[in-house]
């Protein structure tokens, strides 16, 4: 074999960051041994993986169709290297997920998988729908567990289970008191909402379509709790998935309104980078969500 994994994974982290001193940290070597491994991978087979743009190395079309499967080799090397140094240790995972996904479902999920591996570390990142994808193209991430539907080529993404939104108020607004409220009426409101980019956002804009400019948006705030603090404070209406608000409308801090003319039903997505190596982790997680 030409290329050693060293020179691999150095291409690797370079590529993360597009910074030879910072990459060079990132795996613990010297600026010199980062810079001279890259070289020696490119002179072996002559090619040129970087655009060299002032001190910043960016990746070129070459490099970017050897990435994913330089990662998927690492991975694999490190999932052999652990079943050779301790078949039954367990392996961590990085999750990225979606608030309500993460802030709701998640939290059951991971007490299942420590109970079949209690020596597992699971990284668990919270993000919007755009950031979980990008975070998954970039490889940080080992699976995404996403509120809205994303397309690219480089992702495989299957529906995971079905989920609603609710439009709900405080229970003093005067909607509350409506049996069944009418588009009219959500045009006249003052809505308070996720910020574009999410997954919530995206179904909300999809029901609401052909409406969307003549809705009062008063606020668009990044956090779930946030928006039902602030419809609770009857600064307006929102609309937020069921998961999340079963307990607020049990407690009557919050009331749901019927809308029979907009759908809100949606899909929640579980997402892999194709080239991602399903170890054993990944693959006791997917079971874990009945994939």
């Amino acid at each position: 074999m030409r290329f050693t994994l060293r020179q691999i994974e150095v291409f690797l982290a370079i590529a993360h960051v597009e910074n030879v001193s910072r990459a060079a940290e990132n795996i613990a070597l010297s600026q010199s041994a980062t810079s001279g491994a890259l070289k020696e991978l490119e002179t072996q087979f002559d090619v040129q993986l970087f655009d060299r743009v002032g001190k910043r190395l960016q990746l070129n079309e070459q490099g970017r169709m050897l990435r994913p499967k330089a990662e998927a080799l690492i991975e694999m090397a490190a999932a052999l290297e652990d079943e050779l140094a301790r078949h039954d240790r367990a392996g961590n995972l990085k999750i990225g997920a979606t608030l309500t996904i993460g802030n709701y479902l998640c939290v059951d999920l991971i007490e299942a998988y420590r109970r079949a591996s209690p020596q597992a570390h699971i990284n668990l990142n919270i993000a919007n729908t755009e950031s979980i994808k990008n975070e998954l193209l970039n490889f940080d991430i080992d699976i995404g567990m996403l509120e809205g539907d994303i397309q690219h080529p480089d992702l495989n993404v299957q529906p995971w289970r079905s989920d609603n939104l609710i439009c709900f108020c405080a229970p003093e607004h005067p909607l509350a008191q409506i049996k069944n409220v009418q588009i009219k009426d959500l045009i006249n409101a003052t809505w308070v909402l996720r910020e574009i980019g999410s997954g919530t956002r995206q179904t909300f804009d999809r029901a609401m379509h052909g409406f969307l400019p003549s809705l009062n948006i008063a606020l668009e705030l990044e956090q779930t709790e946030a928006i039902k603090r602030a419809v609770s404070k009857n600064l307006g209406i929102s609309c937020l998935s069921a998961i999340a608000l079963q307990e607020d409308f049990s407690r009557g801090s919050l009331v749901s309104l019927a809308c029979e003319e907009i759908d809100l039903s949606r899909k929640l997505y579980i997402a892999v980078h194709r080239h991602k190596f399903k170890d054993a982790s990944l693959e006791q997680w997917l079971a874990l969500c009945g994939l």
